[in-house]
């Protein structure tokens, strides 16, 4: 029995259209402290948001955030997995492309994200039981 993405993974998540402008994205980013939105036109997700991006995209260069878009910040493609990747595959993939989150999609629809941290909190149970596995495997043969 595999880790699966769609156990660990957070199933509430923030979003925010890519025509909002930065400022009011930040206000929704600065509710609570998971730091990222994913981006959205219409009901299709589109890419994310961090706080990061705000900061070195917007604030660092001075350009005003009631003018600047989401869609003008956010990084794009969104990258994800599904449902059903087990947990070592999305941490491949975060470590593959340098993030620290990805959208859990199936068929087109968002269905949660997870996160780095929610990978490192159960990183330990993942570690027990494959060495138990491998303990189990060694010995019936």
């Amino acid at each position: 029995m595999s880790y699966k993405v769609k156990d660990y993974m957070q199933k509430t998540f923030k979003t925010v259209d890519a025509g909002s402008s930065v400022k009011a994205a930040s206000a929704v980013i600065g509710e609570d402290d998971e730091g990222f939105l994913i981006v959205t036109e219409g009901a299709s997700p589109k890419g994310v948001m961090t706080a990061i991006d705000v900061v070195s995209k917007v604030v660092a260069t001075g350009k005003d955030p009631d003018k600047v878009l989401v869609k003008d910040i956010m990084s794009s493609p969104l990258i994800s997995v599904k449902p059903e990747d087990d947990l070592l595959s999305a941490s491949e993939a975060m470590a593959k492309n340098g993030i620290n989150r990805l959208a859990v999609i199936n068929g087109g629809i968002i269905y949660g994200v997870i996160t780095s941290r929610n990978i490192a909190q159960h990183c330990g149970e993942y570690v027990n039981k494959a060495i138990k596995d491998m303990l189990r495997w060694s010995s019936s043969g």
